[in-house]
């Protein structure tokens, strides 16, 4: 069994199929840029893309992903080019920064459905990730800025 990662086929041998996918990406390919946090779906910060769809990884079985197309943090752009890398950089967002790779899967995948929302659409749209910092205003402001840079 195969899946894609990051654009690579990767292999699936060895692995238990009801490995979630965030411990596949994190102990058998060795991408940390995804982070644990709660384990339970709640907090965000295990936040991928699959198919272009925010996904939390700490619940998602590695056998459930099927053909879908998985990308990381890693693989969301070559240089950290993405406008929402940019913005988080211009906008000095992170404090400790553990929840700031599901932060950006978040906007990223937002912005791809909307390009141009309103800020009570990034609040809605981001309630599902946990800054135990606090840095949402920071976290806002990036996801609008990014979004004037979008195509």
């Amino acid at each position: 069994m195969n899946m894609t990662i990051n654009k690579k086929k990767v292999s699936l041998e060895g692995v238990d199929p009801s490995t979630p996918l965030l411990w596949f990406l994190r102990d058998h390919l060795g991408m940390t840029g995804t982070k644990f946090g709660c384990g339970m779906a709640l907090c965000g910060a295990c936040t991928v893309h699959l198919d272009g769809e925010a996904t939390r990884s700490c619940v998602l079985p590695v056998s459930a992903v099927g053909t879908a197309e998985v990308t990381t943090i890693e693989g969301l752009s070559a240089k950290g080019e993405h406008p929402v890398q940019k913005a988080w950089q211009e906008l000095d967002v992170p404090q400790c920064g553990y929840c700031q790779p599901g932060q950006i899967m978040s906007a990223a995948a937002l912005l791809a459905q909307n390009s141009d929302p309103s800020e009570e659409e990034v609040v809605t749209g981001m309630s599902g990730n946990i800054c135990r910092c606090g840095t949402y205003q920071r976290i806002h402001a990036a996801v609008l800025e990014a979004a004037k840079e979008m195509p």
